[in-house]
């Protein structure tokens, strides 16, 4: 039994972090306080614990502290140990992926593109919610602006326009359709729409227009009245949108039902609204909404920047607000809006928060059923954890096994791994599938992955033979095995489940729940697979069409590859360009142009 008066007695009455960790050493919770004596007592004292609570105290077996000077230094901290030692009884909001940016690249033509990852030169506007939020703005900007899209390879070897030229998406840069001049007031118009600032664009669009009409230039004339027209339509269609507030702001809102919670993120950039994002926290279905917006803010800002206004269900607490202009350099308002334009963007996402929330209880009902239908087909009870296994290769090229992970009634994208398959025959399926299932388990025996209550093996008796064969010479008999064999033409419905632990093969009816969730599963598996196998592959080829050049030694090669962005970059160019490259004389750059474009019409020289 633990007993925590001795430490409670030396307690500071000092700012600081405390560590409740179990009899394993393990971290139960990280918590924050003003006064650690105090807040620390507060759990051995207090008899109206919630029950999660209670049941955390019990589990107690040693409590650390470290003393910081202020309460944001504390907010710092505890923030810090919540992400890095994710403790079990710790609001926790996983979110693995990062936002995404729209980028104007650092260019005389400056290049639209969506971008992730730390933010280096070029000018960046966001972040945006999901890749499809940038992808929309970036139509519409093709649309009104006519900005191009292409990667540099592309557009400084081109010779003659593209389709999105042709169809009024582009302006044409590399080509020389348009002056540079131009195509730059055209990207400071754009960058004014996204700063909120249509009013000024059209103005601007209007003025150009008016003046282009006077002086007979007609077709330009057209032009500035199509970019017009096409705004005007994009403001009709915005759905939220300000006229009086351009600035940027998030929209936070809390749904909570049942034993779950959603997180809207609704993000207002340029007084637009360019989507949201619901998330799903751990352990906070008995916390108050404070509390989860409190780790919420803390967490998600951690890694982002912060907005100058945010727009909450609820107060937040002052130090945390503290901290946020700390981070962001700048001041932050939190406002609780009572009514107003403010107020409908509350209510727009507190709608969004309900109807995910709605859509996460339906999709966990319908696994729950497929879950519960695959353990009475399988016999297998309970059933949780199901690890899925594919080999992908072009005729013995390039092979990479995938394994993909079911647990918790969702995917694990987190848990996926690939490996690739080295010293085998090509072709050998086997050979590929003993070498992954021994990578992979050798983990479990030696304690540093968990048993799955199912291996799936997508192929069929032979694979299934191979896949018993490794578990029992790693002691892991005891783990089913399921072939997933493809039916008469591989369709889908029609496949054939070996279940050699019960002896016996069951073919499902193409609506069975057991069947959507094993197909489901035996998919990304094979999506997995076939994505890193045909990177491999490709970086294969790459690397080997220059390596077969005589000539060619690594560093040409480098240069080449550096100075033309890649090997597609290389390809579009000319001999007179590869000749250009440090160390690469006319012959050389003939030899690497013909070893690329084998059908090439010979060039003869006088």
């Amino acid at each position: 039994m633990f007993d925590a008066k001795p430490i409670l007695a030396n307690l500071p009455t000092l700012p600081g972090v405390y560590r409740m960790l179990d009899s394993n050493g393990d971290v139960l919770y990280v918590g924050k306080a003003i006064d650690l004596k105090r807040r620390v007592s507060q759990y051995f004292q207090k008899s109206d614990l919630s029950p999660r609570i209670a049941l955390m105290v019990k589990q107690i077996a040693a409590i650390e502290t470290t003393v910081v000077r202020n309460e944001v230094e504390a907010l710092v901290l505890e923030n810090n140990l919540i992400k890095s030692l994710a403790p079990k009884y710790n609001i926790l909001f996983r979110d693995d992926k990062s936002y995404p940016y729209l980028q104007f690249s650092p260019h005389a033509y400056p290049q639209l593109s969506l971008y992730r990852g730390a933010l280096q030169q070029g000018r960046y506007f966001g972040p945006y919610p999901n890749g499809q939020a940038v992808r929309e703005a970036i139509h519409i900007l093709q649309r009104v602006f006519r900005l191009r899209t292409c990667e540099d390879t592309v557009f400084h070897h081109r010779s003659r326009p593209c389709l999105l030229y042709q169809i009024k998406r582009c302006s044409g840069p590399c080509v020389d359709a348009i002056s540079q001049a131009q195509y730059q007031q055209d990207v400071q118009r754009a960058v004014a729409f996204l700063q909120g600032r249509t009013h000024d664009v059209l103005s601007s669009l209007e003025k150009d227009m008016q003046a282009a009409s006077a002086a007979w230039e007609f077709e330009q004339a057209a032009t500035l009245r199509d970019q017009i027209q096409a705004l005007a339509r994009l403001q009709d269609t915005q759905y939220v949108s300000s006229t009086a507030n351009t600035t940027d702001a998030d929209v936070i809102t809390i749904a909570q039902s049942h034993d779950l919670v959603c997180v809207n993120l609704v993000m207002i950039r340029g007084g637009r609204h360019v989507g949201d994002r619901s998330l799903f926290p751990e352990n906070s279905q008995q916390w108050e909404p404070e509390a989860i917006l409190e780790a919420f803010v803390l967490q998600h800002y951690g890694g982002q920047p912060v907005p100058p206004l945010l727009i909450c269900e609820y107060s937040i607490n002052v130090s945390v607000v503290s901290l946020l202009a700390q981070q962001a350099d700048k001041a932050v308002r939190v406002v609780q809006p009572q009514q107003g334009e403010m107020q409908r963007w509350l209510e727009m996402s507190q709608k969004n928060a309900t109807l995910a929330l709605s859509q996460r209880h339906n999709l966990a009902q319908q696994q729950g059923l497929r879950l519960t239908a695959l353990s009475e087909v399988s016999g297998i009870e309970p059933l949780q954890r199901v690890e899925c296994f594919d080999i992908s290769h072009t005729q013995g090229e390039a092979t990479v096994a995938s394994c993909v992970v079911y647990d918790h009634g969702a995917m694990q994208p987190s848990q996926y791994r690939r490996y690739h398959i080295e010293g085998i025959v090509g072709g050998d399926d086997y050979a590929a599938m003993r070498q992954v299932l021994s990578r992979r388990y050798e983990k479990t025996v030696a304690g540093e992955a968990a048993t799955p209550d199912i291996v799936l093996i997508d192929g069929g008796q032979g694979q299934v033979n191979v896949a018993k064969q490794v578990l029992e010479e790693l002691g892991l008999s005891h783990i089913p095995i399921i072939g997933v064999a493809k039916g008469e033409g591989r369709r889908p419905g029609c496949e054939t489940l070996i279940l050699d632990y019960a002896a016996k093969s069951v073919q499902l009816g193409k609506n069975h729940p057991a069947l959507h969730l094993i197909q489901t599963i035996r998919d990304e598996a094979h999506r997995f697979a076939i994505t890193g196998h045909r990177q491999r592959r490709n970086k294969a080829r790459v690397q080997s069409r220059l390596e077969d050049i005589e000539g060619i030694g690594s560093r040409r090669r480098q240069r080449l590859l550096a100075h033309f962005g890649g090997l597609r970059g290389v390809m579009a160019a000319s001999i007179e360009d590869i000749a250009k490259v440090e160390g690469m004389s006319r012959k050389l750059a003939e030899r690497v142009y013909y070893a690329l474009h084998p059908d090439a019409p010979p060039t003869f020289s006088c």
